[in-house]
């Protein structure tokens, strides 16, 4: 085992070692594009925010056209020279017709409490509707059957109190009777069988 540390903490296998090489000469060919395009874009708006002498579309056309140069060449990706033409444009525009350049969105104007309150209501709003929606045709019979049963529920609840004393006194009349009734039903079989063993 070796006693002092590695001291080489690079690239190790020929592939790796490849590589690196690669990346320095892509790097030494694609890093002066890339500083182009953004010394061209850099001098595009300063010339369009101070319009002198020089054509502030011709300096808009040639920032964009490095820009196109830099993405056929793979200095920058496509959709990125894409992204960053679309922004300079509205920008020298902006600049040449004299409005100032506001940020895209609404400006945040609500304290930290304030932020807080209004996510908590909008979790709780979004929880509620979506426990309140039946989202299948089962669900939504379902919810429809439950609340047609607690709707006669209500009804027969406020029925009971009508009932009178008077009208509950025959019912308990019955009901001694017919459980006498049961009782000497349940003997009779007992009796037989006792009379059948002996």
């Amino acid at each position: 085992m070796a006693r002092t540390p590695r001291k080489w903490t690079g690239a190790r296998s020929p592939s790796g070692l490849k590589r690196v090489r690669t990346s320095e000469r892509r790097h030494e060919v694609l890093g002066p594009r890339r500083a182009a395009v953004k010394t061209l874009v850099k001098s595009a708006l300063e010339i369009a925010s101070n319009p002198g002498e020089v054509d502030p579309q011709a300096s808009l056309t040639a920032a964009i056209s490095a820009l196109d140069r830099a993405a056929k060449t793979g200095a920058i990706h496509p959709n990125a020279a894409a992204r960053r033409k679309s922004r300079l444009a509205i920008k020298v525009n902006d600049l040449l017709a004299g409005t100032t350049i506001v940020a895209k969105g609404k400006a945040k104007t609500v304290g930290k409490a304030a932020a807080q309150k209004a996510a908590k209501q909008r979790i709780a709003a979004g929880k509620a509707g979506k426990a309140k929606g039946a989202q299948t045709a089962a669900g939504k019979a379902r919810a429809a059957l439950s609340k047609s049963s607690r709707a006669e529920a209500a009804e027969t609840a406020t029925a009971k109190p009508a009932v009178t004393a008077a009208a509950m006194e025959p019912a308990a009349a019955k009901a001694p009777a017919k459980a006498a009734a049961t009782t000497k039903a349940a003997a009779k079989p007992a009796a037989k069988k006792a009379t059948r063993k002996k």
